[in-house]
């Protein structure tokens, strides 16, 4: 993957320390739990952006996490948006019935209906 990364040690937390400003986006690699969704994609990537300055500490902040947080929390932290899925998209599409099919089911019974009155 091309672009910086950052792993969740003290010195990747001092160098994304340095590398953010406000309104910066990194991007981190969330796996899935292939038991629980087997339909579902093996890694799906989260967006996030540091967009406020904690009144206490200073560190800008994504959401309630400090570059350190968010590295102790979700691992390794990426500068480019990855090649995977967003986790806030739609999943693919498989084995559901589509919308024509179940009209065409139930416009079926219903003439069926019809035709025992």
């Amino acid at each position: 993957m091309a672009g910086r990364s950052w792993e969740p040690t003290r010195k990747g937390a001092k160098e994304l320390n340095r590398f953010i400003r406000k309104g910066t986006t990194v991007y981190t690699i969330r796996k899935t739990a292939q038991r629980v969704a087997p339909y579902e994609d093996a890694e799906l990537y989260a967006a996030h952006t540091f967009d406020w300055r904690s009144p206490i500490t200073g560190n800008l902040m994504t959401g309630h996490l400090s570059a350190e947080g968010l590295l102790a929390q979700e691992g390794t932290v990426y500068e480019k948006k990855p090649d995977r899925r967003e986790i806030g998209t739609p999943g693919p599409q498989v084995a559901g019935p589509s919308s024509q099919s179940v009209l065409d089911r139930l416009r079926a019974g219903d003439r069926a209906k019809a035709g025992r009155r």
